[in-house]
């Protein structure tokens, strides 16, 4: 049964210190949480009394904020069992209209991914539909992923410098479903994990669906803060430790070899997993791509996710898992508990693909510069207050507005038919990155002028004020 204490949501919610009255802030603080998806639905909020000790605030405050969001449809009550969160009739967390496909004349800058070329996908089907017609004989169920595909894996990172065989590969359903698989298998509720701040906000949901408890170290356009991360190794001992050191999503950096040793170094004596998620790895655009993370290590803790999503295309479902031939074995077990194998098709497809990488790669990075390289001219023309650090790889930056503005900026850009993410959904903590937005280069470098040219007019026409820009609807 998923239940919030009252120290939990207290650690959410902002401060509460001088506002009337303080049960309507709390209620608004607490439904934005439900609509924003940081607060699951069906989660059975803390007991009055434990929340008010949590806010040191009187209880009283608390059965008020609680009769409003029972009011407003964003709570119910069942006797003798409490309250729980819900969301009004017709109503969709944040979290999930994200995910759903903008209007038809919006400019998608919510997802960095790229589409395929129409010609490559006919030209991968032509070529796999024999194969697909050997395969409709079998079962078709791979749950370790096509043997043909976990070779394929297993021969770029012997390529890329770290000799694998396909034993040590698991094919999954992306590269989030192989964050979930090693999540459940190596995590239990409570541990500690250590992440990035900001770090891939679908990363951080997965860990907070499975009642882990973060522990957040900073990431800038200048890298990362090894002694913060040596320390906090040392000191917290997490269970596991989830970074993203290539091209980093959303900050772009890339994190120098030298300092992935001294991680490695410090995860040894807490015997803490290290989790690398490299699916932007192939992406580098100004310097060479760099060496698996893993290839620096002993056989052991490591676990190195990878995707075909950013690479080639997201439509195809496509990630996996490269760890130990043991520890695959036992994430496959994991992984029969929720489906027995992923799309014959999608990873014959993949197969094709990959087998046409030194083909296909380098004139996808070389639209890839030419976008970026747009994105920031129309950047400078029409924002010239807003600020960059041009990224060596991967496929958005990570601009600086001036001012804490992202998310009523987001909120108000849709009205003009842009579809953007503010820098708080990558944050672990509630309130910060406010003056971020990521905005991927991943587009036509005439859409993005026309991206860039609506949201000058969104600034030019005024915002409002940030706090009242994510007000659920029942708030005045």
């Amino acid at each position: 049964m998923a239940e919030l204490a009252g120290r939990q949501l207290a650690a959410l919610l902002p401060d509460l210190d001088g506002t009337r009255p303080a049960y309507r802030r709390l209620a608004q603080a607490i439904g934005a949480l439900i609509l924003d998806g940081r607060i699951a639905l069906r989660v059975r909020l803390p007991a009055e009394r434990d929340l008010a000790v949590a806010l040191r605030v009187s209880r009283p405050t608390i059965t008020a904020a609680y009769d409003l969001l029972r009011e407003s449809g964003y709570a119910h009550s069942r006797r003798g069992s409490g309250t729980w969160t819900a969301l009004p009739e017709g109503a969709l967390p944040s979290r999930v209209t994200r995910t759903l496909a903008p209007p038809d004349t919006a400019i998608d800058l919510a997802r960095a991914a790229p589409g395929l070329p129409a010609h490559l996908l006919d030209e991968a089907l032509h070529h796999v539909a024999p194969r697909l017609a050997e395969h409709a004989h079998t079962p078709g169920y791979h749950p370790y992923g096509l043997p043909e595909l976990r070779a394929a894996v297993a021969d770029g990172y012997t390529r890329r410098g770290l000799a694998t065989m396909p034993e040590q590969i698991l094919v999954t359903s992306g590269a989030q479903h192989a964050l979930t698989l090693v999540l459940g298998l190596l995590c239990g509720p409570g541990d500690r994990v250590m992440v990035e701040n900001p770090s891939y906000p679908n990363a951080l949901e997965a860990m907070r669906r499975a009642r882990l408890r973060p522990v957040s170290v900073p990431v800038t356009d200048d890298g990362w803060d090894i002694e913060i991360i040596e320390s906090t190794l040392r000191q917290m001992v997490p269970k596991l430790a989830y970074l993203i050191p290539d091209f980093h999503n959303p900050a772009g950096a890339l994190m120098p070899v030298e300092e992935r040793a001294r991680v490695l170094r410090a995860a040894q004596p807490s015997g803490t997993w290290l989790v690398i998620d490299e699916a932007l790895a192939d992406l580098a655009l100004d310097v060479p791509a760099p060496a698996p993370f893993a290839s620096l290590a002993s056989p052991g803790r490591v676990i190195t996710i990878g995707s075909m999503s950013k690479t080639y295309w997201g439509g195809l479902r496509i990630g996996w898992l490269r760890a130990s031939a043991p520890l695959i074995t036992e994430l496959a077990g994991q992984r029969i508990t929720n489906d027995l194998g992923g799309s014959v098709l999608d990873q014959l497809l993949a197969v094709s693909l990959l087998a046409r990488s030194a083909e296909l790669l380098p004139p996808r990075l070389e639209r890839l510069r030419e976008q970026r390289a747009a994105l920031a001219a129309a950047l400078s023309e029409h924002l010239p207050r807003w600020t960059w650090k041009s990224p060596a790889g991967g496929l958005s930056l990570w601009a600086d507005l001036g001012e804490p503005i992202a998310s009523a900026f987001a909120e108000r850009a849709l009205d003009y038919g842009v579809r953007i993410e503010g820098g708080g959904y990558f944050a672990t903590d509630p309130g910060l990155f406010e003056q971020r937005l990521r905005i991927p280069y991943t587009m036509r470098p005439d859409i993005l002028r026309e991206a860039v040219q609506r949201m000058a007019t969104v600034m030019a026409d005024g915002l409002p004020l940030p706090s009242a820009s994510r007000r659920p609807h029942w708030i005045a």
